[in-house]
């Protein structure tokens, strides 16, 4: 299997990890070091990522990991895609598109996430040729 094909599957076990808010699963998916970037600039460590699921804080009914583009580096993989997601925090709705990039490393045969980080989708850059961002 292609480190492209392992990554993606990996991806596909990741998302649904999410949606079950199977915390096992993630700490096993995760690195020791993994950090998340979220959406706003906030950094989560690897301790409060997981728990973002304790006692139903969030819940994360649907997540998309979609139009991914992976990068092998040998034992770095970058893979860049779309995370689109219906899930509440705290009761609070926290849907949305983001763009994310997921940084992998491999540990002996298998692929462990180090990072994430999550970028609101807009519109062009107003430098970006045909005018101002949308």
């Amino acid at each position: 299997m292609s480190t492209e094909e392992q990554v993606r599957e990996f991806g596909r076990v990741w998302a649904a990890a999410e949606e079950r808010g199977d915390t096992e699963t993630l700490e096993g998916l995760a690195a020791d070091g993994f950090r998340l970037v979220g959406p706003l600039g906030f950094v989560l460590d690897r301790a409060q990522w997981l728990a973002r699921y304790s006692g139903g804080a969030l819940v994360t009914e649907k997540l998309d990991w979609d139009e991914v583009e992976v990068r092998d580096f040998g034992a770095t993989a970058i893979a860049i895609g779309v995370h689109a997601q219906v899930a509440k925090h705290q009761g609070r709705p926290v849907n949305g598109r983001f763009r994310a990039t997921h940084v992998l490393v491999r540990d002996d045969d298998r692929w462990q996430l180090a990072g994430i980080h999550l970028s609101p989708i807009g519109g062009p850059p107003p430098f970006a040729p045909g005018g101002a961002a949308r």
